[in-house]
């Protein structure tokens, strides 16, 4: 409906960096304090056996003592900042990020087609923002004072210097080999996490005919596969990186021992002191010890780098919310100008050349063969899907001039695929309107028809339904959702196949429904195969292979008088409309 800002990835990035990049500079000076404090043990070490064993002073060693206590006190202090700065910046960026993530997760479809569940940008932010709270983050903040610890080691000797490089050299070959070895199988495994949990959700949807046609057995079996398949990918990178992370471990244990055997070398070339040995041993395992935590991490650092990418391509596909100047609300003419409409995403045109004008008072019934392009052509009505030429407009006002939300609050719309929010029968028909009024409520229930049918409810209009409606039949669905889009008497109500599911009672109340939608001034469009459906409109389209076909009033379109007199008349004036 909106057109794709150019600058959304440098609005994504320069979000996460001026929101976090005074939290990231205060990490960074921890990790700066924690890494200089973890000197102490070292240097403890080097001023017992150098000072405190040859001249045997217990004053020292108790001075030593009480200053080494103190610095570890500072360090932990230090490390717990950290761990809570790093918490909070997962926090922080779940806070920023995730109803910008939900939103563009509902605005999705009108912009491309995706094949997952559409729930993995919400699965990404919670992986990242385990990321970030965790170890893996904290060791990459370490890793950059790794040539700082090496410089000690070649203060204290060279050759000590040399072994503890030839360590780092072969810990970072083996981080190079745990990003190349892992990449590819853990996108692999993304993707078929997504498609599994995909399928699953369809299958539960589709409970019932699974059951009763006995397929059951058969969905079970591709699940089985799809989830063999997930595993497999799995495997192969909790195998990779815990293999390199053991050979990690065990190349960082004998650096220890070959700088333990360096420093007896250089003993006992009376080069180096008895302290040296011990003090550049500890160095060194502190030294490595990011890139061996690091290599164990890397998982789900690839996993957090992969989810942050996809956010990224998200936001970036989704328009960033418009604060459009507030229009007035519509009160005259529903304009489409010359539409050409393709399915998000997609390049096969669905419409083609569509123009018609209809004011206020009217009610619009839009017929044609299936596959004509009617539920498109109202989608593209509501602003679900952009049109690729041409415009839509309420009152003269191109529907992309709108602010999303405010224009929702002037539109009522029922699409062929009923879907009810898990909530209260109130909720539902209010749009989960925090400042629900009962008066409207009430209202739209009996334009709608359906007031004595939920006031028959064991609680009336506080019945709580489950996801998808559950728990109602799928014409009391199609009641409640059709009082929902009656709901604040809004100016454009677009009803698509609203009559599918209704009894004689039900149709009654959709006609006297749509004569409201009259009377009061708006404008309605029924998309319709059954002719009842049409039995309160006063201007008829008729759509075929993607083109208007007729447009004008129901008579001259039709051969009808005003009031149908059968269906029979009806699908022998306008041909098989099924």
């Amino acid at each position: 409906m909106h057109a794709v800002s150019k600058e959304q990835p440098q609005t994504f990035g320069a979000l996460m960096l001026s929101s976090l990049r005074r939290a990231f500079f205060s990490i960074a000076l921890a990790s700066g304090g924690i890494n200089i404090l973890a000197l102490t043990g070292s240097f403890f070490m080097l001023q017992v056996y150098d000072r405190v064993i040859p001249s045997r002073s217990l004053p020292t060693l108790f001075g030593l003592a009480v200053i080494v206590a103190t610095l570890f006190l500072f360090q932990g202090a230090l490390e717990l900042l950290r761990s809570m700065l790093l918490a909070r910046i997962g926090m922080a960026l779940d806070e920023r990020l995730n109803h910008k993530i939900f939103r563009a997760l509902l605005l999705l479809p009108t912009q491309k087609q995706t094949s997952d569940d559409g729930l993995q940008s919400l699965r990404d932010l919670e992986q990242i923002r385990t990321f970030m709270s965790g170890n893996g983050s904290a060791a990459l903040f370490d890793l950059p004072w790794m040539p700082f610890y090496l410089l000690l080691c070649f203060l204290f000797h060279v050759w000590i210097g040399i072994t503890a490089l030839s360590g780092a050299i072969l810990l970072i070959g083996i981080t190079v080999l745990a990003e190349t070895l892992s990449r590819r199988p853990a996108l692999e495994a993304s993707k078929a996490s997504a498609t599994r949990l995909g399928f699953a959700q369809a299958a539960r949807r589709n409970w019932e005919a699974a059951i009763s046609m006995g397929f059951a057995g058969r969905l079970t079996a591709k699940w089985t596969g799809m989830n063999d398949d997930y595993l497999r990918h799995q495997s192969v990178v909790g195998t990779t990186v815990g293999a390199l992370t053991i050979t990690a471990k065990m190349a960082r244990m004998m650096l220890q021992s070959a700088v333990l055997a360096v420093g007896a070398i250089l003993v006992i070339r009376q080069q180096a002191t008895g302290g040296i040995i011990i003090a550049s041993s500890i160095l060194v395992t502190r030294a490595l010890a990011p890139v061996e935590l690091a290599i164990g991490q890397w998982k789900g650092f690839v996993t957090a780098r992969q989810g942050w990418k996809r956010l990224s391509g998200l936001l970036d596909a989704v328009p960033s919310a418009r604060h459009s100047l507030d229009l007035p609300a519509p009160t005259s003419e529903l304009s489409v100008e010359n539409i050409t409409l393709t399915a998000p995403g997609g390049r096969d045109l669905i419409l083609r050349n569509v123009s018609f004008k209809v004011k206020a008072g009217t009610v619009l019934g839009v017929i044609g063969p299936s596959a004509s392009g009617k539920s498109s052509l109202a989608r593209a009505l509501t602003g679900l899907w952009p049109v690729v030429i041409g415009s839509v407009r309420l009152d003269k006002a191109a529907l992309s001039q709108w602010d999303i939300n405010k224009l929702g609050q002037h539109i009522g719309y029922l699409p062929q695929d009923v879907g009810l929010l898990e909530g209260s029968i109130a909720e539902n028909i209010s749009r989960f309107d925090s400042d629900m009024i009962a008066e409207e409520i009430i209202g739209a229930a009996k334009a709608a028809g359906v007031y004595d049918m939920i006031v028959k409810l064991p609680d009336g209009f506080d019945t709580i339904i489950g996801e998808g409606g559950s728990g109602l039949s799928a014409g009391q669905r199609q009641r409640i959702a059709l009082a929902r889009a009656l709901y604040g008497d809004p100016f454009l109500v677009v009803l698509d196949e609203p009559n599918s599911n209704l009894d004689a009672e039900g149709e009654t109340s959709l006609t006297a429904a749509l004569n409201g939608v009259r009377a009061r001034g708006g404008i309605a469009v029924v998309i319709a195969h059954r002719p009842s459906a049409l039995a309160a409109a006063d201007t008829v389209m008729i759509v075929a292979a993607g083109q208007l076909q007729a447009f004008g009033a129901k008579k001259d379109v039709l051969g009808l008088p005003p009031k149908p007199v059968g269906s029979a008349a009806l699908l022998t004036a306008s041909g098989d409309v099924r």
